[in-house]
């Protein structure tokens, strides 16, 4: 039993018709573009951009989500390319096991169950959070005990069972419940971009890249970058390294366009659809991004950007106080997608391992009715609901970063692998310039994981390590593979012992 063995893209695709496992096939690139909007655009713009410009970049973020931006699109076409040859659910989890075979499937699977588990938790906590603000600017006001922060956060569960629930209606009905809260989420960003507008002032653009300084204490030690930590050397802000560790930072806020790799099998055309929704739904969320970015550093020198509500405090600093309303009324909208498209990766990724035996097979049952994966829905919703309660928001933030790099890194190497392997594979969309694009993908995306901190990659690797122990106690064993290998080896075995007898004569 190899941990090497691949799985066919034909018995991928197949595996999609299987009637105990099949999907509704009812998504279109406009809903799938909506999607990933939906996912990408989150607590990042409001909130992200204002925390770094001051701590790390100055004007010069602007440049950091450009960088950001640049190794997302590098990933975004490998992505577009696997989901368009293998339209199958699980995004890299399936390209992995297609490409490098069933142990680095597993890994990137699992990785991927601890990106979109997480995010959906965390930001969970931060719509607990922007909710009470939005309340309290009404007037409103909610016990301190069970928002974020507090004893037991019950709002943040609150959400995740009632998105939950949304899910085991079915995914067209996620899906119209998404759209409509990411048209007003795209509404209340362009409102806040040419609102600011006219209060933008050139010198606040000056210094674009502000000169090196010392990092603050607190940043020190296992908080620092790793890359920092091996070389020994002092931590620092702004400048050219500044622009590198705010672009690993602000890559937070792009996070989710490959979450729309995971509905591939709810596609109505997927050779066509995942590749739009993928590269469509980047190109204007980074756009919006620098809109943003620019507009903010311009209303408020960077120096006197407040970090932990940036964007409302800015228009509070030009005189416009009941803008952070409509900002706050944004950043409810768009948390609220966000939470449930990862809710949605989380449950199509564990799918797509379970109908492989990797996990438990009862996870993968599909409701005769609405065609949902509701086990794992059920267990989903469960699962991130306690943890959205219970654990104390701001833990493990950069976990859902260095998860969604590595598998970028993963699904960049795994392009050039099945081009070698099957170069003949029908392709709708290829990546240009293989393997330079590819490796210039994963080279990017390792090097912003360099400049997570060790803490970060310690709590990573003993992620990893579980799993690993999991897939070798449980997954190999299991696996839908081993049992054709086993049923190929008695093949073998019969044919040694029973003589071919089907050309003798009579």
């Amino acid at each position: 039993m190899s941990i090497l063995r691949t799985k066919s893209v034909e018995q991928s695709i197949r595996d999609t018709e299987d009637p105990t496992h099949k999907l509704n096939k009812n998504l279109t690139w406009v809903e799938l573009t909506t999607f990933g909007i939906g996912v990408v655009i989150g607590a990042g713009i409001f909130t992200m951009t204002g925390r770094v410009a001051h701590t790390m970049t100055g004007p010069s973020i602007v440049v950091s989500f450009l960088v950001a931006a640049l190794a997302c699109a590098l990933a975004a076409m490998c992505y577009a390319e696997f989901a368009s040859t293998v339209p199958v659910a699980g995004s890299a989890y399936t390209f992995s096991y297609s490409s490098m075979g069933e142990i680095f499937a597993w890994i990137i699977g699992w990785d991927l169950f601890l990106e979109l588990f997480l995010a959906s938790s965390v930001v969970a906590q931060g719509w607990s959070a922007y909710l009470n603000v939005l309340l309290g600017e009404l007037g409103i006001h909610l016990p301190p005990e069970i928002v974020s922060g507090g004893r037991v956060d019950l709002v943040a569960m609150g959400i995740i069972v009632i998105l939950g629930l949304l899910l085991l209606a079915g995914i067209k009905e996620s899906m119209r419940v998404n759209t409509a809260l990411v048209a007003l989420k795209l509404f209340i960003v362009l409102f806040v971009i040419f609102a600011g507008i006219g209060y933008v002032r050139a010198a606040n653009f000056h210094p674009f890249i502000p000169a090196k300084a010392p990092v603050e204490s607190t940043t020190s030690g296992l908080t620092q970058p790793l890359i920092q930590w091996i070389s020994g050397a002092q931590p620092t802000a702004f400048g050219a390294s500044g622009i590198v560790a705010g672009a690993a930072l602000v890559f937070f806020a792009y996070i989710g366009f490959d979450v729309v790799a995971t509905t591939a099998e709810e596609a109505k055309n997927p050779k066509r659809d995942i590749p739009l929704g993928i590269i469509g739904s980047l190109v204007i969320c980074t756009v919006l991004y620098i809109a943003i970015s620019l507009v903010l550093i311009g209303m408020v020198p960077y120096t006197k950007l407040d970090p932990s509500a940036s964007l409302a405090k800015a228009f509070t600093m030009v005189g416009k106080p009941w803008m952070a309303v409509i900002i706050s009324a944004g950043a409810v909208a768009g948390l609220t997608t966000v939470v449930l498209t990862m809710m949605i990766g989380a449950t199509r990724v564990i799918f797509a391992m379970s109908r492989d035996h990797l996990l438990p097979p009862v996870l993968s049952k599909v409701s005769e009715r609405t065609r949902v994966p509701y086990v794992i829905t059920i267990v989903v919703m469960v699962t991130d609901g306690l943890a959205a309660a219970l654990v104390p928001p701001g833990i493990l933030d950069e976990m859902v970063n260095i998860g969604t790099l590595l598998a970028f890194v993963m699904v960049s190497i795994g392009i050039i692998v099945l081009r070698r392997k099957q170069p003949d594979l029908p392709r709708a969309f290829r990546v240009p310039w293989v393997p330079v694009i590819p490796i210039a993908s994963a080279l990017i995306c390792f090097y912003l994981m360099l400049n997570l901190s060790v803490e970060t990659w310690m709590r990573f690797l003993i992620w990893m390590a579980i799993g690993i122990v999991i897939y070798f106690s449980y997954s190999k064993g299991h696996s839908r593979l081993n049992g054709d290998q086993e049923l190929g080896d008695i093949d073998h075995q019969l044919a040694d012992i029973v003589p071919d007898t089907s050309s003798s004569k009579d």
